[in-house]
């Protein structure tokens, strides 16, 4: 039995830019339970989105690897990494990262879709009257205010029931009133779904609602 839905080990990155070789994260270390959660926090520049970006197998590190329930992530080739991020993994994102050409409903249908999941359109039904837009099915981002977008970016990360869900700033773009809405939703549905939570954040308010925090400065964690 996996005792850690994420094992974090010796992750490293660095690339070449015009001054030469440039450490971006070194050395960063940490496994999350099943249902825990975690607030990565830092200076704008630190690392942050980095790591994410390698949590989810979508960045390669320099050296060290990421386990999902046991599995190595770069041991996968890309398409791999892809079946197993679109089966274990959802996301939200500052700037929701909505298709445009499609409505509400069909935004949170498409992961149900790419797995052949005969049910999408009752799931992604339920999931949106889940989080207050039932009478939203048929509105196309471009028609929503920021908020709604964000819960349709919820609806549609949630609806898949994910092991681990990352989160990159998901109020950075919402006034704060709609970004504390947008909170309390996200991590009641959260606890509902038993989901592992990965979140950044500036908000050290939002941080403190999470399990644990890592702070990374300068690409280290501190």
């Amino acid at each position: 039995m996996v005792s850690s839905i994420i094992e974090v080990d010796r992750v490293s990155k660095q690339v070449e830019d015009a001054t030469g070789l440039l450490t971006i994260l070194q050395g960063v270390e940490f496994s999350l339970a099943p249902q825990e959660s975690v607030a990565i926090v830092g200076a704008s520049g630190s690392g942050k989105s980095t790591l994410l970006g390698i949590l989810a197998g979508l960045d390669v590190p320099s050296s060290g690897t990421v386990r999902i329930g046991g599995q190595d992530l770069f041991a996968l080739d890309e398409d791999a990494r892809a079946a197993l991020r679109g089966a274990r993994i959802g996301f939200v994102f500052q700037s929701f990262q909505l298709m445009g050409h499609l409505t509400a409903l069909e935004n949170v249908m498409l992961p149900l879709e790419l797995q052949g999941e005969p049910r999408a359109r009752e799931l992604a039904t339920e999931m949106l009257g889940r989080v207050g837009l039932a009478q939203r099915l048929r509105h196309y981002p471009k028609l929503m205010s920021g908020g709604e977008q964000q819960r349709v970016a919820l609806a549609r990360a949630f609806v898949m029931r994910p092991d681990l869900l990352l989160a990159d700033e998901p109020t950075g773009s919402l006034d704060h009133a709609t970004g504390e809405s947008v909170m309390q939703l996200m991590f009641e549905l959260n606890r509902e779904a038993g989901t592992t939570l990965v979140l950044v954040t500036h908000d050290p308010a939002i941080a403190a609602r999470c399990d644990r925090q890592i702070r990374i400065e300068a690409g280290r964690m501190v």
